[in-house]
Protein backbone atom coordinates (compact mmCIF):
# COMPACT_ATOMS: atom_id res chain seq x y z
CA UNK A 1 0.00 0.00 0.00
CA UNK A 2 1.28 3.51 -0.62
CA UNK A 3 2.65 5.32 2.08
CA UNK A 4 0.09 8.19 1.76
CA UNK A 5 -2.67 6.08 2.72
CA UNK A 6 -4.23 4.83 5.08
CA UNK A 7 -6.90 1.56 6.53
CA UNK A 8 -9.85 2.63 8.36
CA UNK A 9 -12.31 -0.50 9.64
CA UNK A 10 -15.65 -0.27 10.42
CA UNK A 11 -18.13 -2.97 11.54
CA UNK A 12 -21.81 -1.76 11.33
CA UNK A 13 -24.23 -4.66 10.67
CA UNK A 14 -24.33 -6.74 7.38
CA UNK A 15 -21.57 -5.72 4.95
CA UNK A 16 -23.41 -5.07 2.43
CA UNK A 17 -25.27 -1.87 3.85
CA UNK A 18 -21.91 -0.65 4.69
CA UNK A 19 -19.79 -0.61 0.85
CA UNK A 20 -21.66 2.18 -1.01
CA UNK A 21 -21.52 4.69 1.98
CA UNK A 22 -18.13 5.11 1.63
CA UNK A 23 -17.65 3.50 -2.33
CA UNK A 24 -16.70 5.94 -5.06
CA UNK A 25 -16.19 8.73 -3.18
CA UNK A 26 -13.30 11.38 -3.60
CA UNK A 27 -10.05 9.79 -1.75
CA UNK A 28 -11.73 6.78 -1.12
CA UNK A 29 -9.19 4.14 -3.15
CA UNK A 30 -10.75 1.10 -2.44
CA UNK A 31 -13.77 -0.82 0.18
CA UNK A 32 -13.45 -4.26 0.93
CA UNK A 33 -16.05 -6.55 3.03
CA UNK A 34 -14.56 -8.88 5.25
CA UNK A 35 -14.31 -10.93 8.74
CA UNK A 36 -12.13 -9.03 11.55
CA UNK A 37 -12.30 -9.03 15.33
CA UNK A 38 -12.53 -12.93 16.42
CA UNK A 39 -9.45 -15.66 16.68
CA UNK A 40 -11.08 -18.14 13.58
CA UNK A 41 -8.26 -17.60 10.72
CA UNK A 42 -9.95 -17.51 7.36
CA UNK A 43 -13.71 -17.73 8.39
CA UNK A 44 -16.13 -18.69 5.90
CA UNK A 45 -19.25 -16.24 5.69
CA UNK A 46 -21.56 -19.51 6.91
CA UNK A 47 -19.00 -19.66 9.99
CA UNK A 48 -19.42 -16.00 11.31
CA UNK A 49 -23.01 -15.89 10.73
CA UNK A 50 -23.33 -18.69 12.83
CA UNK A 51 -22.38 -16.73 15.77
CA UNK A 52 -19.57 -19.17 16.80
CA UNK A 53 -16.22 -17.38 15.36
CA UNK A 54 -16.63 -14.08 17.30
CA UNK A 55 -15.73 -12.09 14.19
CA UNK A 56 -17.61 -9.48 12.86
CA UNK A 57 -18.78 -8.56 9.63
CA UNK A 58 -16.85 -5.46 8.44
CA UNK A 59 -14.92 -3.19 5.88
CA UNK A 60 -12.03 -2.03 5.23
CA UNK A 61 -11.27 1.35 3.46
CA UNK A 62 -8.58 2.15 2.30
CA UNK A 63 -8.50 6.10 1.98
CA UNK A 64 -6.10 8.71 1.19
CA UNK A 65 -6.60 11.15 4.44
CA UNK A 66 -5.72 14.07 2.35
CA UNK A 67 -8.47 14.36 0.55
CA UNK A 68 -10.82 12.18 2.84
CA UNK A 69 -9.68 12.46 6.26
CA UNK A 70 -10.90 10.10 8.94
CA UNK A 71 -13.24 12.56 11.23
CA UNK A 72 -15.08 12.32 7.80
CA UNK A 73 -15.32 8.51 7.28
CA UNK A 74 -16.19 8.76 10.87
CA UNK A 75 -19.01 11.33 10.40
CA UNK A 76 -19.67 9.02 7.89
CA UNK A 77 -19.93 5.79 9.66
CA UNK A 78 -22.06 7.04 12.50
CA UNK A 79 -24.73 8.10 10.02
CA UNK A 80 -24.90 4.37 8.53
CA UNK A 81 -25.37 2.51 12.16
CA UNK A 82 -27.93 2.39 15.24
CA UNK A 83 -25.24 3.01 17.88
CA UNK A 84 -27.74 2.39 21.01
CA UNK A 85 -28.09 -1.28 19.50
CA UNK A 86 -25.40 -4.05 21.84
CA UNK A 87 -27.04 -6.79 20.09
CA UNK A 88 -27.05 -6.30 16.04
CA UNK A 89 -28.39 -3.95 13.31
CA UNK A 90 -32.35 -3.96 12.56
CA UNK A 91 -33.08 -7.18 11.64
CA UNK A 92 -29.90 -8.47 11.63
CA UNK A 93 -29.54 -10.18 15.35
CA UNK A 94 -26.38 -11.84 16.88
CA UNK A 95 -22.22 -11.05 17.49
CA UNK A 96 -21.68 -11.29 13.81
CA UNK A 97 -23.68 -8.23 13.55
CA UNK A 98 -22.32 -5.40 16.51
CA UNK A 99 -21.47 -2.05 15.42
CA UNK A 100 -17.60 -1.47 16.44
CA UNK A 101 -14.99 0.83 15.05
CA UNK A 102 -11.36 -1.11 14.86
CA UNK A 103 -8.38 1.40 14.50
CA UNK A 104 -5.29 0.90 12.94
CA UNK A 105 -3.21 3.97 15.16
CA UNK A 106 -3.21 6.23 18.13
CA UNK A 107 -4.49 9.20 16.24
CA UNK A 108 -7.19 7.00 14.68
CA UNK A 109 -8.16 5.75 18.45
CA UNK A 110 -7.99 9.33 19.97
CA UNK A 111 -10.24 10.58 17.10
CA UNK A 112 -13.00 7.54 17.48
CA UNK A 113 -13.13 7.82 20.95
CA UNK A 114 -14.04 11.81 20.82
CA UNK A 115 -16.13 11.36 17.84
CA UNK A 116 -18.48 9.16 20.17
CA UNK A 117 -18.00 11.56 23.16
CA UNK A 118 -19.35 14.10 20.64
CA UNK A 119 -22.26 11.73 19.72
CA UNK A 120 -23.31 11.00 23.29
CA UNK A 121 -23.10 14.38 24.09
CA UNK A 122 -25.38 15.85 21.34
CA UNK A 123 -28.22 14.51 22.83
CA UNK A 124 -29.63 12.88 19.28
CA UNK A 125 -30.27 9.54 21.42
CA UNK A 126 -32.00 8.75 24.42
CA UNK A 127 -29.89 5.59 25.19
CA UNK A 128 -26.32 5.15 25.49
CA UNK A 129 -24.12 4.61 22.83
CA UNK A 130 -22.52 1.33 23.10
CA UNK A 131 -20.41 0.40 19.41
CA UNK A 132 -17.05 -0.64 20.66
CA UNK A 133 -13.69 1.13 19.85
CA UNK A 134 -11.14 -2.22 19.80
CA UNK A 135 -7.60 -2.48 17.85
CA UNK A 136 -7.42 -3.61 14.49
CA UNK A 137 -6.42 -7.01 14.43
CA UNK A 138 -6.36 -9.60 11.13
CA UNK A 139 -8.86 -8.43 8.53
CA UNK A 140 -9.98 -11.55 6.61
CA UNK A 141 -11.67 -10.43 3.02
CA UNK A 142 -14.86 -12.06 2.22
CA UNK A 143 -16.31 -14.32 -0.41
CA UNK A 144 -15.88 -12.61 -3.97
CA UNK A 145 -19.90 -12.51 -4.22
CA UNK A 146 -19.84 -10.36 -1.23
CA UNK A 147 -18.07 -7.66 -2.82
CA UNK A 148 -19.75 -4.46 -3.89
CA UNK A 149 -22.99 -6.40 -3.70
CA UNK A 150 -24.77 -3.42 -3.90
CA UNK A 151 -23.53 -3.07 -7.28
CA UNK A 152 -23.90 -6.86 -8.19
CA UNK A 153 -27.25 -7.22 -7.34
CA UNK A 154 -28.82 -3.57 -7.18
CA UNK A 155 -32.44 -4.87 -6.86
CA UNK A 156 -31.78 -7.27 -4.11
CA UNK A 157 -29.48 -4.77 -2.00
CA UNK A 158 -32.30 -2.07 -2.35
CA UNK A 159 -34.97 -4.29 -1.19
CA UNK A 160 -33.09 -5.53 2.17
CA UNK A 161 -31.82 -1.57 2.73
CA UNK A 162 -35.12 -0.89 3.04
CA UNK A 163 -36.79 -4.15 4.54
CA UNK A 164 -34.52 -4.49 6.67
CA UNK A 165 -35.36 -1.32 8.97
CA UNK A 166 -31.97 0.36 7.93
CA UNK A 167 -33.33 2.74 5.84
CA UNK A 168 -36.22 3.63 7.76
CA UNK A 169 -33.75 4.34 10.86
CA UNK A 170 -31.36 6.48 8.96
CA UNK A 171 -34.29 8.71 8.02
CA UNK A 172 -35.70 8.71 11.18
CA UNK A 173 -32.22 9.56 12.91
CA UNK A 174 -29.93 10.84 10.39
CA UNK A 175 -31.71 12.40 7.58
CA UNK A 176 -35.02 13.70 8.91
CA UNK A 177 -37.32 14.86 5.75
CA UNK A 178 -39.43 18.00 5.47
CA UNK A 179 -42.99 17.45 5.28
CA UNK A 180 -44.88 17.82 1.89
CA UNK A 181 -46.64 20.80 3.68
CA UNK A 182 -42.93 22.83 4.08
CA UNK A 183 -41.66 21.57 0.79
CA UNK A 184 -44.64 23.14 -1.24
CA UNK A 185 -44.08 26.55 0.40
CA UNK A 186 -40.03 26.46 -0.81
CA UNK A 187 -40.47 24.62 -4.20
CA UNK A 188 -41.78 25.93 -7.33
CA UNK A 189 -44.98 24.46 -8.74
CA UNK A 190 -42.42 22.17 -11.19
CA UNK A 191 -39.79 20.98 -8.80
CA UNK A 192 -42.90 20.06 -6.17
CA UNK A 193 -44.47 18.06 -8.96
CA UNK A 194 -41.99 16.73 -10.27
CA UNK A 195 -39.95 15.25 -6.82
CA UNK A 196 -43.13 15.03 -4.63
CA UNK A 197 -45.89 13.66 -7.18
CA UNK A 198 -43.26 11.60 -10.16
CA UNK A 199 -44.08 14.52 -13.12
CA UNK A 200 -41.72 14.93 -15.62
CA UNK A 201 -40.90 18.51 -16.72
CA UNK A 202 -40.91 18.88 -20.74
CA UNK A 203 -37.85 18.38 -22.76
CA UNK A 204 -35.76 21.05 -24.00
CA UNK A 205 -37.85 23.80 -21.57
CA UNK A 206 -35.74 22.86 -18.54
CA UNK A 207 -32.70 25.01 -16.34
CA UNK A 208 -29.93 21.94 -17.13
CA UNK A 209 -30.68 20.07 -20.65
CA UNK A 210 -28.39 22.65 -22.15
CA UNK A 211 -25.81 23.09 -19.37
CA UNK A 212 -22.41 22.79 -19.88
CA UNK A 213 -20.45 24.91 -16.60
CA UNK A 214 -18.56 22.68 -14.18
CA UNK A 215 -19.47 21.49 -10.95
CA UNK A 216 -22.14 18.99 -9.18
CA UNK A 217 -25.53 18.66 -9.40
CA UNK A 218 -27.04 17.76 -6.04
CA UNK A 219 -31.09 16.69 -4.69
CA UNK A 220 -32.97 20.24 -4.70
CA UNK A 221 -34.37 19.13 -1.54
CA UNK A 222 -31.73 17.50 0.53
CA UNK A 223 -28.43 18.58 -0.94
CA UNK A 224 -26.79 15.16 -1.40
CA UNK A 225 -24.52 15.42 -4.35
CA UNK A 226 -26.38 13.02 -6.62
CA UNK A 227 -23.84 13.79 -10.52
CA UNK A 228 -21.37 15.49 -11.67
CA UNK A 229 -20.68 17.53 -14.81
CA UNK A 230 -17.86 15.29 -15.27
CA UNK A 231 -20.77 12.70 -16.44
CA UNK A 232 -23.19 14.66 -18.19
CA UNK A 233 -23.64 14.49 -21.96
CA UNK A 234 -26.16 15.69 -24.52
CA UNK A 235 -28.46 12.62 -25.00
CA UNK A 236 -30.28 14.54 -27.79
CA UNK A 237 -33.59 13.83 -25.32
CA UNK A 238 -34.05 17.27 -23.76
CA UNK A 239 -33.16 16.63 -19.86
CA UNK A 240 -30.16 16.73 -18.63
CA UNK A 241 -28.13 12.97 -19.13
CA UNK A 242 -25.29 11.41 -17.30
CA UNK A 243 -23.54 7.97 -18.12
CA UNK A 244 -23.34 7.85 -14.14
CA UNK A 245 -24.61 8.94 -10.53
CA UNK A 246 -21.75 10.55 -8.23
CA UNK A 247 -22.59 8.85 -5.29
CA UNK A 248 -24.63 5.49 -6.32
CA UNK A 249 -24.77 5.08 -2.46
CA UNK A 250 -27.68 8.18 -2.78
CA UNK A 251 -29.77 6.95 -5.24
CA UNK A 252 -32.07 4.05 -5.35
CA UNK A 253 -33.57 2.30 -8.64
CA UNK A 254 -37.00 0.13 -8.71
CA UNK A 255 -39.50 -0.58 -11.42
CA UNK A 256 -41.76 1.42 -12.58
CA UNK A 257 -45.17 0.39 -14.63
CA UNK A 258 -46.44 3.79 -15.17
CA UNK A 259 -48.03 5.62 -18.37
CA UNK A 260 -48.18 2.10 -19.88
CA UNK A 261 -44.50 1.45 -19.29
CA UNK A 262 -41.74 -0.77 -18.24
CA UNK A 263 -39.07 1.87 -16.85
CA UNK A 264 -36.34 1.83 -14.23
CA UNK A 265 -37.12 5.18 -12.08
CA UNK A 266 -34.65 7.22 -9.84
CA UNK A 267 -35.15 8.19 -6.87
CA UNK A 268 -32.88 10.31 -4.13
CA UNK A 269 -32.68 7.91 -1.13
CA UNK A 270 -32.65 10.99 1.87
CA UNK A 271 -35.60 12.63 0.23
CA UNK A 272 -37.07 10.53 -1.62
CA UNK A 273 -37.91 12.34 -4.25
CA UNK A 274 -38.19 11.35 -7.78
CA UNK A 275 -35.42 12.47 -10.20
CA UNK A 276 -36.19 10.76 -13.47
CA UNK A 277 -34.96 7.22 -15.04
CA UNK A 278 -32.08 5.35 -15.96
CA UNK A 279 -32.10 3.20 -19.98
CA UNK A 280 -30.09 1.09 -21.32
CA UNK A 281 -28.87 3.31 -24.39
CA UNK A 282 -26.12 5.42 -23.19
CA UNK A 283 -22.66 5.33 -24.53
CA UNK A 284 -20.26 4.30 -21.68
CA UNK A 285 -19.51 0.24 -21.28
CA UNK A 286 -22.72 -0.72 -19.00
CA UNK A 287 -24.33 1.44 -21.43
CA UNK A 288 -26.45 3.72 -18.77
CA UNK A 289 -28.27 7.13 -19.74
CA UNK A 290 -29.23 8.60 -16.15
CA UNK A 291 -32.00 10.73 -18.02
CA UNK A 292 -32.95 13.30 -14.95
CA UNK A 293 -35.22 16.28 -14.26
CA UNK A 294 -33.59 18.98 -13.94
CA UNK A 295 -35.94 20.27 -11.49
CA UNK A 296 -34.94 17.49 -9.18
CA UNK A 297 -31.56 19.42 -9.17
CA UNK A 298 -29.42 22.46 -7.70
CA UNK A 299 -26.37 22.88 -9.64
CA UNK A 300 -23.16 24.06 -7.76
CA UNK A 301 -20.41 25.78 -9.48
CA UNK A 302 -16.68 24.39 -8.76
CA UNK A 303 -15.78 27.65 -7.30
CA UNK A 304 -18.41 27.31 -4.83
CA UNK A 305 -17.36 24.13 -3.77
CA UNK A 306 -15.41 24.44 -0.33
CA UNK A 307 -17.47 26.85 0.33
CA UNK A 308 -21.18 24.92 0.58
CA UNK A 309 -19.05 21.90 2.41
CA UNK A 310 -18.25 20.04 -1.16
CA UNK A 311 -14.50 20.37 -1.28
CA UNK A 312 -13.75 16.88 -0.89
CA UNK A 313 -15.18 16.68 -4.86
CA UNK A 314 -12.51 19.18 -5.75
CA UNK A 315 -10.51 16.50 -6.97
CA UNK A 316 -12.48 15.47 -9.85
CA UNK A 317 -11.91 18.75 -11.73
CA UNK A 318 -8.34 19.31 -10.89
Amino acid sequence: MPHHLEKATFAGGCFWCMVSPFDEKPGIKGVVSGYTGGEEKNPSYEEVISQTTGHYEAVQITFDPKVMPYEKLLDLYWKQIDPTDAEGQFSDRGSAYRTAIFYHNESQRQLAEASKVELSASGRFRTPIVTEIRPAGPFYKAEEKHQEYYKKFSFHYNHYWESSGRAQFIRENWKKRKSDEALREELTSIQYEVTRKNATEPPFQNEYWDHTEEGIYVDIISGEPLFSSTDKYDAGCGWPSFTKPLLRSELKEQFDTSHGMRRIEVRAKTSDSHLGHVFDDGPGLDRARYCINSAALRFVPVKRLEEEGYGEFLALFQ
